[in-house]
């Protein structure tokens, strides 16, 4: 096999919860995480010498300050890997926004390089080497929903949650995952979501009960910096939302509407405002393992 493709679907938290910050630095997390339909398609094909990236997006690096080409690196590293890597990487996914668009994109280069160069890796295989690159990645080569703890890490595969309609809008501008943990008074949260009641939710199949539990603890420090954030969350909300939650460490916004009609008029009426940059209306995905 010279060529390989694979998908690199974007993920959103329905619930985000920091119970701790370590000494090392780390926070002690607890998630649940939901793949959604937006996604980068990743391209790779064998070539003589090490490693190429290309994209399509100019603002992301294409050397090792990127994910991709860290990963690529790792697996070489890692198997004796002699012979070399071209990787195209079309990006869809909205970059610093909470979304995880570097880590579902180094995940995918575990599972297209494992194609490509005959690895046998396994998921578990892949999900200890990727947690080397990024928190997320494990999740991210994981896929469908999932409870993440520790610093993420530690997953529990969940039933896939009932399907939602998803209306997903990011401001023009970009949040550094970092900043925002580093800002993160843990000690000072007045509240927590419930995530083990949203993990019996939806293990029961219960979208109510799931939409009801939201909450992501990371708001109170980057919607105090951003104030577009609540009122992207109030404009959906008006607008038909059952409800609308910042997504990560943000700035990406997601509102979960009962019918896409509905979010399809909310996503014209949120366009004219000037609120958000970029603007997709979506679905969960049911998970990305036809990937693996």
């Amino acid at each position: 096999m010279d060529v390989v493709k694979k998908k690199a679907y974007a993920k959103i938290n329905l619930g985000l919860d920091v119970t701790a910050k370590r000494p090392d630095g780390y926070h002690e997390v607890r998630m649940i995480m939901q793949n959604i339909g937006i996604h980068d398609e990743l391209t790779f094909t064998k070539q003589d010498g090490g490693i190429s990236l290309k994209t399509d997006c100019l603002e992301l690096p294409v050397d090792g300050n990127n994910l991709v080409y860290r990963a690529a690196r790792l697996i070489k590293e890692e198997f004796g890997i002699t012979q070399g890597v071209h990787i195209q990487l079309k990006k869809k996914i909205p970059i610093a926004a909470g979304l995880a668009g570097g880590s579902t994109d180094a995940a995918a280069v575990f599972k297209g390089m494992n194609d490509l160069f005959g690895l046998d890796m396994s998921l578990e295989r892949m999900c200890g080497l990727g947690v080397k690159i990024g928190a997320d990645v494990p999740y991210c080569i994981l896929g469908g929903t999932a409870l993440a703890e520790g610093i993420g890490e530690k997953l529990t595969p969940l039933p896939d949650a009932p399907n939602m309609v998803i209306l997903l809008a990011k401001p023009d501008m970009q949040v550094s995952t970092r900043e925002v943990y580093e800002q993160l008074r843990v000690e000072e949260l007045k509240s927590h979501p419930d995530i083990d009641g949203m993990t019996k939710a939806v293990i029961r199949h219960d979208a109510d009960g799931i939409m009801e539990r939201m909450g992501n603890v990371l708001e109170s420090v980057t919607a105090e910096r951003y104030p577009v954030i609540d009122e992207i969350k109030s404009f959906m909300k008006e607008h038909g939302a059952v409800h609308a939650m910042m997504s990560g460490s943000g700035p990406a916004v997601f509102g979960i509407y009962r019918e896409q009609e509905q979010a399809g008029r909310a996503y014209l009426e949120l366009k004219k405002t000037g609120l958000a940059k970029d603007l997709e209306v979506t679905t969960f995905a049911v998970s990305n393992k036809e990937d693996a």
